[in-house]
Order: C-alpha cells, then structure tokens, then sequence
C-alpha cells in the first residue's frame, strides 16, 4: 500500500467477452412484428460495483436476469434506459443514427439518480459489437430497423435510499417495422388538466423509467374518451409541453406571412430528445441557408419558446395554425388532427396525405439520412454488409 488514489475501471470493450447462443433462432417474417414483442438471441451486460467499478463485459444469449428480491430497482425505481436503432440500407449497410446523442442522454439520466458514471464511447463500442452479431435480425425491407434498448439499473442487495454500491447495465434489440405501415394516420390528443407528466426541478428531462409509469392512468382516461395520447398541459396557463412520450412541435402562420416552427424549450421538465434535436438542427440549417430544404418556404423562422393552448386555440379559429406534431425516436413524426381541450375539440390541420408542410419536409429528410438515401454527418456506421 502506498496511500495512492487509484481509480477504478472504466468500460473497457477489449475485456469484452462473448458467450454465443448455440440455439440462435430464425427471425421472424417482418410482417408479424410487434414492437417490442420480440428480442434478438444476444444481449449486453456489464456489471459495475464500488469495489471493482466496471466489471467484464458480456455478449450472452438473451434470457432472463437474476435479480435479489431487495435490488434498489425494484424498490426506488433506480433505472434508466435509452432508445436507439440501427438501420439496413439497400446494399447491406448497417448504420445508427446520432448515437453519441443517447450516450450522453444516459450519461446525464445516471447522475440524475446517483448511479455511477461510465465512458459512452465504450458503451457505444460494445452496443456496435452486439448490433453486429445480431444483424441477421435487422429487417430488410424498407421501413423496418432494429431497435435497441440500453438499460441501467441499481442492484444493490438492501433496502435503503441512497446510491447503491451495484448496479447493472444491459442493452436488448428487438426488430421492428414502421410506426406507419399503412401511411400516415393523425391522431387525436387529450388536453390533460388533471395530471402532469412533469414539474419545475423534477426528473421529466431525464429519460427514468419512473417518468413513465405514472402516464399509463392518464393515458387510458384519454383513451376512453376517444383520444389516442395525452397533449400534457402544465401551470394555470396551459402550457403545452410533450405528445404522450414525445417532444412536441407546433407550426403558426405569422402576420407576415412566414412561417414559424415552435417548440417549447429545455427548461428541466421537457425531455432532450434526439429527434428533436434533429428536426431544430435541420430547421436552422435550412434557415440559415446553409442547407436549404425543398419544400419549406425561405420565410421561415424557428423557435424555443413556451406556447400555450389558448394561443393553439386562437390560431386554429383564425386560420393561423398550420399544423402540430410530435417527434420521438419510435414514431419519428406523429402526426395530430384534433385536441380534446376543455370540453370541445380544437382541430387541427392535415393534408391529404395525413401531413402537413413542415412535418412532411422533416420526415423526409430525418428518414433520408436514417436510412442512408441522405448522406449525412449523422450517420455512424456499424457494419459495411
């Protein structure tokens, strides 16, 4: 002993060790796919401890964990996950999209609720690794990806609050096909009033796995209403925030004609979401000239700022809403025709095709660039074929 400060280890992907499945199963036909009703034959996991920090990495077959009944997980609801996907292009090509957005996400979400920090970059390394030994799992036909799901939980063997001295951290795919399979259909939103999905200085700009289970009640009272999400409403004035689990997008027609896409801004209790991100990034290059996007008008302006539904109410009287949307990693865009608020519904624009102006032209181009029509900056690739 010297009395030296000596840190523990990191995630070290060349300590990666793999476990084949020696049963590996055929993929199913893509038109049977539900989301996320069926797994790939691998998994991820990497342990962490207080004494040992990052343990040994694993790809095994996917199966089951073993868990003591007294893990803080499923006490506290000490967790956390992300939502990523990898892609197939037409030549084989097996790319994601803006990962590096997800590790840091997760990276903020495990500071959140004290569970240790790790190297998102070696995460990504080993996510790449198991996309690649599951890639036979990546659907081929146009539309369809692989969706993956990373999920860190405390596991320490007590009861007790406070930063647990185990936790595990485990990544799952599943192949899914698109939201959408039979073209764009908008929904219909619940003004809700009498929950909220989220306050000032609480966790709703954490992706936390406790952010999503108080939304299920609320989520069935719009459905026995007739309404397929919550639109959540925050504050006496009616603050539109997020889409059921989406970031949220509203499109006016100013006084001068322009154009003007808004969306409310990171103020803690809206989640950052990489497709949001996405849609803002693209919006301001096209803006700023930089580049431009057919089929968005050069009139255009983009906003954070916080809106309200009264001013959602008013524009859509006065002919100056032009659409609103939510955007999410499954999704993509989702489309909306009518909030329930307040006892009426308040209709919102559509076109033909079940888009409006703005949506139609960001979808597009957000899907390009997924799936690799569009080159793009983005793109990370994972396996050439």
């Amino acid at each position: 002993m010297t009395g030296e400060l000596t840190s523990l280890p990191d995630i070290e992907p060349n300590r990666l060790q793999v476990i084949k499945n020696l049963n590996p199963r055929p993929p199913p036909p893509s038109s049977s796919l539900v989301f996320g009703q069926i797994f790939t034959d691998h998994m991820l996991t990497i342990p962490w401890s207080a004494n040992n920090g990052w343990e040994v990495p694993k790809i095994q077959p996917y199966g089951p964990l073993h868990l003591d009944p007294s893990c803080t997980v499923l006490h506290y609801a000490q967790t956390l996950f992300e939502g990523m996907k990898a892609y197939r292009d037409e030549n084989g090509k097996v790319t994601m999209f803006r990962p590096d957005m997800n590790m840091k996400r997760m990276l903020t979400s495990a500071q959140r609720i004290a569970l240790p920090a790790f190297n998102g970059n070696a995460l990504l390394e080993l996510i790449k690794e198991l996309i690649r030994m599951d890639k036979n799992w990546i659907p081929q036909e146009p539309g369809y990806s692989l969706y993956v799901r990373p999920t860190f939980i405390g596991t320490q063997k007590a009861l007790g609050v406070g930063p647990p001295n185990e936790a595990l951290l485990f990544v799952i795919c599943s192949p899914v096909g698109p939201y959408y399979p039979q073209g764009f259909k908008p929904i219909a939103l619940y003004g809700t009033t009498e929950f909220i999905r989220a306050a000032p200085g609480g966790t709703g700009g954490f992706k936390l796995g406790a952010n999503y289970a108080p939304g299920v009640v609320p989520q069935k009272d719009a459905a026995t209403k007739g309404y397929a999400q919550n639109l959540w409403l925050h504050g006496p004035e009616h603050y539109l925030t997020e889409v059921g689990t989406m970031n949220l997008f509203v499109v006016f027609k100013k006084e001068n004609g322009a154009l003007e896409l808004v969306t409310p801004p990171l103020d803690g209790m809206i989640l950052p979401g990489v497709t949001r991100d996405s849609v803002l990034a693209l919006a301001r290059s096209h803006v700023s000239g930089k580049s431009k996007l057919s089929g968005l008008p050069s009139d255009f302006v983009v906003s954070e700022r916080p809106v309200t539904m009264s001013e959602v109410k008013a524009a859509s009287e006065n002919g100056t809403l032009v659409e609103l949307f939510g955007a999410g990693t499954a999704a993509i865009i989702s489309t909306v025709d009518r909030v329930g608020y307040l006892g009426e519904d308040v209709l919102i624009p559509t076109g033909p095709d079940g888009m409006g102006p703005v949506a139609r032209v960001i979808w597009r181009e957000l899907v390009g660039r997924q799936f690799g029509t569009i080159p793009s900056e983005w793109t990370v690739t994972v396996a050439e074929s």
